[in-house]
């Protein structure tokens, strides 16, 4: 199920007792999965309080499932802050979170690489919902190093993501449609608000000069982003953080920031720092200094107020770009 394909240089395989280990892990997994039985419907029907447990993997999915439920559902994400969800592995918990909800939403496209097989095994008996799943694939990125496959990382584009949203809420009507008239409000007044944030971040990325307008992160999370606000994206890795830079991706892109005269870089919250900071180092070796502009928010929502939602994720990283480059 991982869709992040790798650069045929970082494809080495770790030692086989690794691997055997791996193999062993997963099918424990599963077979702890395979106890879960039919009438998920009918179970979440009947909670004693009449609430539905909802199980996320990224936290800007539980946002959505939080906001369009109300007080009709409870809601926890497995992937909480600063956790890469390209390298997340489920834990016994996890499992267990898994196998006591009524209703599971994952991204999809590969994001959850790791998680794969577990998901596809928990929707043969268990309602599962991939909230990228309606949207169009003609919208969809799909760079050459994915070999076909597509970057999962839609949120940095809020007219996709309203789609996704959208899919929570068809999931949650469908599960509780006594419930629905509720959940249709909420989810129209969410979209709402993301639409004015939207046309907002496009106003104000447009304030940073054209040249100057470029995203150099860690790993290439922001491509939709770029798209959707005209701001040229660099990522040091590639859109999954599985590859890893080197020396001359590195050197690549130094040469490149130092020839643009970029003003700031930025790191992630959900990613090793020490590679971009590598790059700094590599621009000060060539003659010119670039700061960290600040951190930024990508594939892990924060802990506190704003960032801990979705539009405070994206509100912080739009006023980061804007003040760090402009």
């Amino acid at each position: 199920m991982n869709t992040h394909a790798t650069p045929a240089r970082n494809r080495a395989l770790p030692p086989r007792s690794v691997r055997k280990g791996r193999r062993a892990l997963l099918l424990a997994a599963l077979a702890s999965l395979a106890a879960l039985g039919p009438g998920c419907e009918e179970k979440a029907a009947k909670r004693a309080d009449g609430k539905l447990r909802v199980v996320t993997t990224i936290a800007q999915i539980a946002d959505a499932a939080r906001i369009i439920g109300g007080e009709h559902v409870v809601v926890e994400a497995l992937m909480g802050p600063g956790v890469d969800p390209h390298l997340y592995k489920a834990s016994a918990g996890d499992l267990n979170r898994l196998r006591n909800a009524d209703l599971v939403l994952y991204n999809g496209r590969g994001l959850e690489g790791k998680m794969g097989d577990i998901l596809v095994k928990l929707a043969r008996t268990k309602a599962v919902r991939a909230v990228t799943e309606f949207i169009d694939e003609a919208r969809l990125l799909e760079p050459p190093e994915l070999e076909g496959h597509y970057d999962p990382h839609v949120w940095f584009d809020m007219d996709l993501w309203m789609i996704a949203v959208s899919t929570v809420h068809e999931a949650l009507s469908e599960l509780q449609p006594a419930n629905n008239e509720a959940f249709r409000a909420n989810t129209d007044q969410y979209l709402a608000e993301i639409s004015k944030a939207h046309a907002r971040t496009k106003e104000r990325i447009a304030t940073i000069p054209k040249q100057q307008r470029v995203l150099i992160t860690s790993h290439d999370a922001f491509r939709y982003f770029g798209r959707a606000y005209d701001i040229e994206v660099r990522g040091l890795q590639g859109i999954s953080t599985v590859s890893q830079a080197g020396v001359k991706d590195v050197q690549d892109l130094a040469s490149f920031i130092v020839e643009r005269k970029i003003k700031a870089i930025f790191v992630e919250t959900s990613v090793r720092k020490n590679e971009i900071r590598a790059v700094q180092e590599a621009v000060k070796r060539k003659g010119m200094n670039v700061r960290i502009g600040g951190e930024l928010f990508s594939d892990a929502m924060g802990d506190k107020p704003p960032t801990d939602t979705y539009l405070g994720m994206i509100e912080h990283n739009v006023s980061t770009l804007v003040e760090a480059l402009r």
